[in-house]
Formats: C-alpha cells, sequence, structure tokens
C-alpha cells in the first residue's frame, strides 16, 4: 500500500467527472486500500474521493461515525429532507463554508469485491456521501456554499 498526493484548489483534476469503474479486480481493490491509507495519514479527513488524488475513477473511500466504506460506483438513488451542513474538505485546506444537504440519502454502489451494496446515510453521513459522490461529478463543497464558515480559534 501506498500513500498518494493530495490535489489541492484550482488543480484542474477537480473539476473533471469520474469514468465508472466496469471490473473490480486487484488493481482496484489496491487503489481503494492506497485512498484509505492516504486518508488516515491526513489529519481530519473523514472521507476521500479518487479525483483527490489524480485518478479519475469512480471510487470514495469512507471512515467516518463507525462506518468504513470502500465505494465503487456510487451513487445517489434517493434523497430526503433538507439540512443546514459545515463542510471542509482536504483538498481545500483551511476552508469551510454552510451547504444545503439532503437530510437522508440513499446511495446504490459495489463494494471492494464488486457486490452490489445499498447504504443509507442520515446527517452527517448523508452530507459525507453527497460531499464525495459530487467530487466524482467534478463538483466541489465550494460550488454550494451559502456562506463562508469561520471556525472559533
Amino acid at each position: 500500500m501506498a500513500l498518494r498526493q493530495l490535489r489541492f484548489n484550482d488543480d484542474e483534476i477537480l473539476r473533471k467527472k469520474a469514468k465508472e469503474v466496469k471490473v473490480v479486480d486487484d488493481k482496484i481493490r489496491e487503489l481503494l486500500d492506497d485512498m484509505m491509507d492516504t486518508l488516515h495519514a491526513t489529519e481530519n479527513g473523514a472521507a476521500l474521493a479518487a479525483n483527490q488524488i489524480g485518478i479519475l475513477k469512480r471510487l470514495i473511500v469512507i471512515d467516518y461515525e463507525g462506518q468504513y466504506l470502500k465505494l465503487v460506483n456510487p451513487r445517489i438513488v434517493e434523497a430526503s429532507g433538507e439540512q443546514e451542513c459545515v463542510e471542509g474538505c482536504l483538498s481545500f485546506p483551511n476552508r469551510y463554508g454552510i451547504t444545503k444537504r439532503p437530510q437522508k440519502v440513499t446511495v446504490q454502489a459495489l463494494n471492494e469485491n464488486g457486490e452490489e451494496i445499498t447504504i443509507v446515510g442520515e446527517d452527517n453521513m448523508a452530507k459525507c456521501l453527497c460531499h464525495e459522490i459530487d467530487h466524482l461529478n467534478g463538483e466541489v463543497f465550494i460550488d454550494k456554499m451559502i456562506a463562508e464558515y469561520v471556525p472559533e480559534s
């Protein structure tokens, strides 16, 4: 396993749409492992999309609120409610904003073994899933900010 280099701010790859993964094989599993290692080596991270390490594949990893997920081709199939969120992003260090997100989402994806799974995320997990899936579509949280957020020191 290896740590991958994060992409930041105006890197054009953060604005590109990731391509669907056709086959979940050892190469994809290794990439997911590398992404999780990179996430764990980065301070204050909850999740990571492949775009953020310069790879245009529809892959995300999440280690947040007791959920440890490696998702291939995730897509939101249902969303309900609305919540105001405070968001940050590993690709935009020290920048935070207030966004509006669904309060609950249902996501379909493949796991690291190529098996179809369904995940229901509420509150912070819904925010996290939406944030990462947006990355795969070339969208970043600053596009959705309704206001800047400055954390108290």
